[in-house]
């Protein structure tokens, strides 16, 4: 995989890891240049590459040079073959629009990313609103490449682009009695179809605890593949946390509100006996209707494609162990 390495306590040891200069320095230049758009000094170019990623059949553009399987980039090596732009961007879950997979990018068309702001609240000592182009102009972008998994058993390899949300929040300066982040999604009943049906209570919200939610692995997202994220996969803006199981990962965020108590989720309201707080990947804990020991990869020869073993922490173990040392993870899953 494609990862930053940094000096903190959790380096990867094998230099394949790390995200190569060329690469890095070019997403730079990509968010440099999604900022400008957003901001109005290429407004034109922002509209047409927004429109481009919200078409169920784009293609990543110019900007996204992804090598293939083994092929050498600045000198690193990808250790897994990525999803295809075509799996990942319509094969979603994104309860807003449909309970089927397909339903996502069926249904979201007439969602509107654009203007768009994400307000940050709560014990903060500077609460505030960020409109999209300051989220963008907030940090330099890199890529990262994520396995990502969710409970039904499958994943993908998606390479996003964004920046750690710990970028985000000290520029708010949690209060000392701040504990957890809770993450709200837009639930707009017009142009999001499910909203206000029985699925959940809307609108949908996640959570992490502070520690979770300023680790460098948690990452704001604002594209995939060199592009806008499309709007089924979570545009404008979306959370990325890799360890965990895919509806951790809130999209198309409007707050963000830091408590000194456990938030309580939209999967912990509705069915808390399947789905905790917690939600790290943990192959020793089956779900109550199936097991969570093996997963499959989208795009791998088909449904009856021999599945993979889940990995502790989706790989991350090294890297995310530490903050759940001492917990009893069958207990708090």
């Amino acid at each position: 995989m494609l990862i930053r390495n940094t000096d903190r306590d959790w380096n990867h040891r094998l230099g394949s890891e790390i995200t190569p200069a060329a690469l890095y320095h070019g997403r730079r230049d990509w968010m440099r240049q999604v900022a400008a758009g957003a901001a109005g000094l290429g407004l034109a170019a922002w509209a047409a590459r927004d429109a481009r990623a919200q078409m169920g059949t784009a293609r990543p553009g110019k900007l996204s040079a992804l090598p293939a399987v083994g092929s050498k980039v600045a000198g690193a090596v990808t250790m897994e073959k990525l999803t295809s732009y075509q799996d990942a961007s319509t094969y979603n879950n994104f309860f807003e629009f449909g309970t089927d997979k397909a339903d996502p990018a069926r249904n979201s068309g007439r969602f509107q990313t654009s203007p768009w702001s994400v307000s940050v609240e709560g014990l903060v000592k500077q609460p505030r609103t960020f409109a999209l182009e300051d989220l963008l102009k907030l940090s330099a972008q890199e890529e990262r490449t994520y396995r990502l998994r969710c409970v039904e058993g499958w994943s993908m390899v998606i390479p996003w682009i964004g920046y750690s949300l710990a970028e985000l929040l000290k520029r708010v300066e949690p209060l000392g009695s701040a504990k957890f982040v809770e993450f709200v999604t837009a639930a707009d009943s017009k142009t999001m179809p499910f909203v206000g049906s029985g699925v959940l209570e809307w609108p949908y919200v996640e959570g992490l605890r502070l520690d979770e939610a300023m680790h460098p692995l948690t990452l704001l997202s604002f594209g995939m593949y060199g592009e806008i994220l499309p709007k089924q996969n979570g545009a404008p803006v979306r959370l990325v946390v890799p360890w965990k199981y895919g509806f951790k990962s809130s999209k198309s965020l409007v707050k963000i509100r830091l408590t000194e108590t456990e938030p309580r989720t939209a999967w912990v309201k509705s069915a808390p006996q399947e789905y905790g707080f917690y939600s790290n990947v943990n192959p020793q804990v089956d779900h109550p209707r199936w097991s969570q020991a093996s997963e499959r990869r989208i795009g791998e020869d088909g449904l009856f494609a021999k599945k993979r073993k889940t990995l502790m922490f989706n790989g991350y173990e090294a890297q995310v162990a530490q903050m759940y040392a001492g917990m009893d993870l069958k207990k708090f899953y």
